[in-house]
């Protein structure tokens, strides 16, 4: 193994470069290989594709390394991490839906138009989980540890949640709100990373989170799923509920946030070896 610390500005640049050719390169064509499919398998697995390729060749070309070591080698503390995360992210999604509905700001309804269908369920679930592993290998994976290791920790955490709430402005019925939301969860997911050193807690809180919402019949980033036969009637206005959207254009989600970086902080998590920030041995 090199050291991936030991790099010049302009070394890191031409890594930050080339990596993001690559993903562009990769989202455009696994976009194009997958366009025959239905939108919800493009938009998961063209992201995971093109992600796993970049990251793979970058940390090939420039570290001798492969694809685990960005942060998904599995191991005991992977695990606790990744239950962690999921513990997180489902008690986040249960607290933006099931409020709302004890206390009478929404209701449950049978949804004749998307019936219940356990194929479905295990269907959406898989894509669900690619999407979130494609999304943090794309945004919390090699050119955001590169970027670490060159200005900071804390400094890297901006751009980075930048970049992922404007990959998401092109989502149907996307809002100010849904755009800031996604940048304060992009933060939140770059400081899960800060925390465990590894992708596994990020992947689980975004996994938890995304397949948490359409099993209550919410929109999920402007997507339909009805894997349940239930959609989720809203009482209140459309700041509240995210409208068409989901909650995550609503406000609900934008006061959780805070709670779940707080949920982030005091929980055990286990920090593990990060091999692009140049570290040895467990800290």
């Amino acid at each position: 193994m090199g050291e991936p610390a030991a790099v010049s500005r302009l070394g890191t640049a031409l890594k930050l470069f080339v990596f993001t050719f690559l993903a562009y390169l990769g989202l455009i064509l696994f976009s194009w290989l997958l366009a025959p499919f239905q939108a919800i398998i493009q938009a998961t697995l063209h992201v995971f594709g093109a992600a796993a390729a970049a990251n793979a060749t970058a940390v090939r070309i420039y570290e001798r390394g492969k694809l685990a070591d960005i942060g998904m080698h599995w191991n005991r503390l992977s695990a606790t991490n990744l239950g962690i995360g999921l513990a997180c992210g489902v008690g986040a999604a249960l607290l933006v839906t099931v409020i709302p509905l004890l206390v009478g700001a929404a209701e449950l309804r049978a949804n004749p138009q998307l019936p219940f269908n356990p194929g479905s369920i295990v269907f959406v679930s898989i894509l669900l989980l690619f999407g979130a592993i494609g999304e943090e290998m794309l945004f919390r994976g090699y050119a955001f540890q590169v970027t670490m290791s060159l200005i900071g920790e804390y400094a890297t955490l901006l751009p980075g949640a930048v970049l992922f709430a404007a990959a998401h402005m092109g989502n149907l019925n996307a809002s100010h709100l849904s755009l800031f939301n996604t940048f304060a969860m992009g933060a939140l997911l770059g400081y899960a990373f800060l925390r465990s050193h590894d992708l596994w807690l990020p992947i689980g809180l975004h996994f938890g989170w995304n397949w948490t919402l359409p099993m209550l019949g919410v929109n999920l980033s402007g997507f339909t799923m009805g894997m349940t036969g239930y959609s989720m009637h809203w009482k209140v206005a459309e700041i509240w509920s995210g409208g068409e959207y989901g909650p995550e254009a609503g406000v609900l989600t934008t006061l959780i946030v805070p709670v779940l970086a707080f949920a982030l902080w005091r929980a055990p998590v286990r920090r593990q070896v990060a091999f692009l920030l140049g570290e040895k041995e467990a800290v």
